[in-house]
């Protein structure tokens, strides 16, 4: 009981965390099928199969990121792997690998920081769930905040398989055994008033609408402790994505901050 009213108090408690694997002699390759908005897959795939003949070890080939000679730490990271492939659901799961390690490592980052960890955008909960096993499970030291409305997607064109009645009941159902984990069902920002941490130290934010994302800034931005990270999941994606980038740039110029801009498509904000 103590133990666990410590969690939900938010007291430190001895960090769990993940030892670093003993560094293979070469990079190892990763291919996934799945990338977004192709006008021909099956021609793709096949000119694909003949490019990987030319590259040299370290390629990295998945959710519209293709590079070579790069040591593609994520599949080095042995605790890391086992937490992410634990978790996975579906393909989108697989190919976003990469994306998936940005927030593990930010996440290895923050959970040395005060503040509770949030995220805007769950869906399924395995963002939260493969970060929290990958330092420590069920002995994760923070509070885990996440906002969603679950159920249906309130922006048009991007509802994703299983957003239906039943789903809110089904993604707590896989954070049975984790007290630390909160999931707040409802839209952003009106869903904020059923509780927010008072300080934030990893703020992922993922919810495909510039409008949200703003409003998710203009309410936690100001909880996000100095050293604390934010990950914007879109910012560096163009066509329907890039209004975000255009808003959050311009939100966070008023701050005189940049956005790290990362080659999966992600943004990088780092809290002073």
């Amino acid at each position: 009981m103590k133990e666990l009213l410590a969690r939900f108090l938010g007291v430190r408690r001895e960090l769990v965390l993940p030892e670093r694997s003993a560094p293979s002699a070469h990079p190892e390759n990763f291919v996934s099928p799945l990338n977004w908005g192709l006008a021909d897959p099956k021609r793709f795939t096949e000119l694909l199969q003949e490019l990987l003949t030319l590259m040299p070890p370290g390629v990295y080939s998945g959710d519209n990121l293709i590079t070579w000679g790069r040591n593609n730490s994520a599949l080095g990271d042995g605790p890391f792997c086992e937490a992410w492939k634990a978790n996975l659901q579906n393909d989108a799961d697989h190919t976003i690998l990469w994306r998936r390690y940005v927030l593990a490592c930010a996440g290895y980052h923050c959970v040395h920081l005060n503040g509770d960890f949030v995220e805007c955008g769950v869906y399924r909960g395995t963002g939260i769930k493969t970060v929290m096993d990958y330092l420590g499970g069920r002995a994760f030291p923070k509070r885990f905040f996440g906002y969603d409305t679950f159920d249906y997607n309130p922006v048009p064109g991007h509802a994703f398989p299983g957003q239906e009645a039943g789903l809110y009941e089904e993604v707590i159902s896989r954070f049975d055994g984790y007290p630390q984990v909160r999931l707040i069902k409802g839209l952003i920002p009106e869903s904020f008033t059923q509780g927010l941490p008072p300080a934030i130290s990893y703020l992922h934010i993922d919810l495909n609408s510039a409008e949200a994302e703003i409003a998710v800034l203009e309410m936690l931005f100001d909880r996000v402790v100095p050293g604390g990270i934010v990950i914007l999941d879109d910012y560096e994606w163009s066509g329907v994505y890039r209004v975000q980038k255009v808003a959050e740039d311009a939100w966070l110029d008023k701050r005189g901050y940049r956005v790290f801009p990362l080659p999966t498509g992600q943004g990088l904000v780092l809290k002073r």
